[in-house]
């Protein structure tokens, strides 16, 4: 068996790219190594540029390993080859970034190598940061929804989009959704392209009540599927298409064609399989560029609908949303395996609750950290009779994400 080499390089139109540790193997159970997501992302090039190249991204790097948390870097790293361009964002709590803006293929190799497997790209170009050109429909389903359900309510969201003059394209999240990308025009800034994404959420909510839901609190929510309209707001990002998403079969965000929606499941799209398809059939996205629509329509449907329902407030003065659902909290953990165990543990505990709870009352949420996402576990005790609900208690465990960061106003530990 020959030792494993500390690294190798590949040329990329005319560029040469390092790839250190070629050999660590990535995904155990596909049997990918380094090499092979490099080689993976050079063989679908042309559509996973379609959507990420030319636009800042953060990088999502998964140097441990897919059964690790990734940690979110903003700032490219200082010594970045020079086919890598950058773009200074301004966050709104004051603070900024300067992001990397990949442009070709090789620039495709130089993010895998830092350990980027879904690329994700903010939904502006370089040449203008203020105007987003992409509004993103992410349907993101609960607990207990199953495939079909999801599919409805894509071709809801199609016939609201088709009624306002915008097209959208489908891919799957590479996860359990379904993504549905929007060409618009750089002409509105990132409050109106939120609530006209808000906008269509709320309608295909009206079109489609139990199915899905434009709710933003998760415990809200049931069994339906959520048209997160949140993800176009400014510092948001979501995995672009042909990304490998950190599952065990290395499952790739695939752009479909509307006929394959109904009949294609997201399990069949891996970073196996999807070279084959491409090189088959090409991108199926291949004309979302030409297809750039405006927001007038959802904008003035946004006036005719009125405000959104806003979430009541605690009574306390601090102005905090104060949850209708009888909810508890029971862990907060540094990764989800921990917050899985620690669920685990409380079921086996409370039995009798348990039996009571519908799939989509045990919400495990991944919450943005500084760098890196923690977990936080709750009960929604909705379903459960009033007398045999436990109180809240003490957290089965309690990682602090901030712990030893200081900032005004809180305190050193």
């Amino acid at each position: 068996m020959s030792p494993a080499r500390k690294d190798t390089t590949v040329e990329v139109g005319g560029r040469e790219v390092r790839v250190s540790s070629p050999d660590k193997v990535v995904f155990p159970q596909a049997g990918l190594s380094k090499l092979d997501v490099v080689q993976y992302f050079l063989s679908v090039a042309p559509g996973a540029l379609r959507g990420a190249g030319g636009r800042p991204m953060v990088l999502k790097r998964f140097v441990k390993g897919i059964d690790q948390e990734a940690f979110f870097q903003k700032r490219v790293p200082e010594n970045h080859p020079d086919f890598i361009d950058t773009a200074t964002l301004h966050y709104a709590r004051g603070t900024s970034a300067e992001e990397a803006v990949i442009r070709d293929a090789a620039g495709l190799a130089w993010v895998v190598n830092l350990g980027c497997l879904d690329l994700n790209p903010h939904p502006v170009r370089a040449e203008d940061l203020d105007h987003p050109d992409e509004l993103r429909v992410d349907l993101d389903p609960m607990p207990g929804v199953d495939w079909s359900q999801i599919v409805d309510v894509a071709y809801v969201a199609r016939e609201v989009l088709d009624d306002v003059g915008l097209v959208g394209w489908p891919k799957t999240s590479g996860s359990r959704g379904l993504h549905i990308l929007v060409r618009i025009a750089p002409e509105w800034d990132f409050r109106q392209v939120r609530l006209a994404a808000e906008t269509l959420a709320r309608e295909v909510e009206n079109r489609a009540p139990g199915l899905a839901t434009a709710r933003w609190w998760k415990e809200e929510r049931g069994e339906s599927v959520f048209v997160d309209f949140n993800q176009n707001a400014k510092d948001r990002t979501v995995a672009s298409a042909y990304s490998i998403r950190p599952l065990p079969d290395a499952r790739v965000s695939t752009p479909l064609d509307w006929g394959e929606v109904r009949v294609r499941r997201p399990e069949e799209f891996t970073a196996l399989t999807v070279p084959a398809r491409f090189a088959e059939l090409g991108d199926p996205h291949e004309g979302i560029d030409d297809a750039v629509g405006s927001l007038d329509a959802l904008l003035a449907l946004a006036k005719e609908l009125g405000p959104a329902e806003k979430p009541p407030r605690g009574g306390d003065g601090s102005g905090r949303r104060a949850s209708t659902m009888p909810l508890i909290e029971i862990a907060r953990t540094k990764t989800k395996p921990e917050a899985l165990e620690v669920l685990e543990q409380w079921k086996a505990e409370h039995p009798d609750v348990v039996a009571s709870l519908h799939p989509a009352d045990t919400l495990v949420d991944g919450m943005r950290g500084s760098s890196s996402l923690w977990y936080r576990v709750r009960i929604n005790l909705q379903h459960v009779p009033e007398d045999a609900r436990p109180p809240q208690g003490d957290l089965l465990a309690d990682y602090d994400p901030w712990a030893g960061r200081t900032w005004p106003g809180r305190p050193a530990d």
